[in-house]
């Protein structure tokens, strides 16, 4: 039952994607409209479901109960993403490819594909954990990791270094990650926003995950599903998503005393496809959004097999 569960919330992602894919075959949709939804999704739906999805969880007691068990994925993550920089250079990656690799090797799908899986895996009682890892992966991708992303922008339309680094601030300080921020200090502050302002960044950020997928049907269809090859770019990645990077976890977590639940829990964080999100920074930023966009394809149909081979490989090892 659990593994038909697991392949079903990863296929219900995949058929959103592929409508996308359908409606540009039909010339529903352009990427013109990509464009717009790259904006709603990274300006308004994204901050409204991280002040929404935060508040409606966590109390102030219970983000400090579990603060500590943060170190884990950033420590994880950061190596990762440090693991991505290294075999960047040493298998050669394209310069305006860099920065988006970086951030695929390191930052996986923890909400959009991770929260229902999880959900589906371990039950209710993985929530809290799944969010923890969600703070990590979330505060470093919006910072680092979109900092990366935004040089490839750069050197793909020949700005230069100088404007990166003069636009860096405020980009860091972007929408997303403003609304992680403030939502966690209206935690720790103990403040309450009324029903009806939780009710509208729900409906908002409820957008995201459908939006994020057929953004991802329409980037992909610039590229067409025929002309996908496998490449080193794309085995590295596979093996950096669900292999490397589940396997930093398991070494920093194996001789820790955390709870059973809190290592699955992050193992499977660990091991999900390509976050979403890439390719809509790098359309934003004028990176390669289509090079993020079949990877993050590529890697969240892979996760039908991956996933459920953890899971068989928890049987035995914990």
């Amino acid at each position: 039952m659990i593994f038909f569960d697991t392949i079903a919330s990863i296929f219900s992602i995949v058929l959103i994607i592929m409508t996308g894919y359908v409606f540009m075959e039909k010339g529903w949709l352009n990427q013109e409209v990509g464009k717009v939804f790259s904006q709603i999704i990274t300006n308004l739906a994204i901050p409204s479901y991280m002040l929404w999805n935060l508040m409606s969880t966590f109390t102030k007691e219970k983000l400090i109960h579990i603060a500590p068990g943060l170190a884990v994925p950033f420590l994880s993550i950061v190596v990762c993403y440090i693991g991505g920089y290294l075999v960047a250079k040493l298998f050669g990656i394209k310069k305006e490819h860099q920065g988006t690799f970086y951030s695929m090797f390191a930052f996986s799908n923890t909400i959009f594909i991770g929260l229902p899986v999880n959900l589906a895996l371990f039950g209710e009682e993985s929530m809290p954990y799944v969010l923890l890892y969600y703070i990590a992966n979330t505060t470093l991708f919006w910072t680092i990791g979109t900092n990366g992303i935004r040089k490839d922008g750069a050197v793909a339309q020949e700005r230069g270094q100088a404007r990166v680094n003069s636009e860096m601030l405020k980009k860091i300080f972007s929408p997303p990650l403003m609304g992680f921020m403030l939502a966690i200090v209206f935690i720790l502050l103990d403040i309450t926003l009324p029903h009806f302002l939780l009710d509208t960044f729900r409906y908002l950020g409820n957008m995201t995950t459908p939006l994020s997928m057929l953004f991802i049907g329409i980037a992909i269809y610039g590229v067409k599903l025929k002309n996908i090859k496998i490449s080193k770019d794309m085995v590295v990645i596979l093996l950096g998503r669900f292999v490397i990077a589940p396997l930093i976890i398991l070494g920093i977590t194996y001789a820790l005393p955390l709870p059973i639940l809190m290592k699955k829990v992050f193992i499977i964080q660990a091991s999900l496809p390509v976050m979403t999100l890439t390719a809509v920074v790098a359309k934003s930023h004028q990176a390669d959004a289509e090079y993020a966009a079949v990877m993050t394809t590529v890697t969240t149909i892979s996760s039908m097999i991956t996933i459920p081979i953890y899971m068989l490989i928890f049987q035995y090892y914990f």
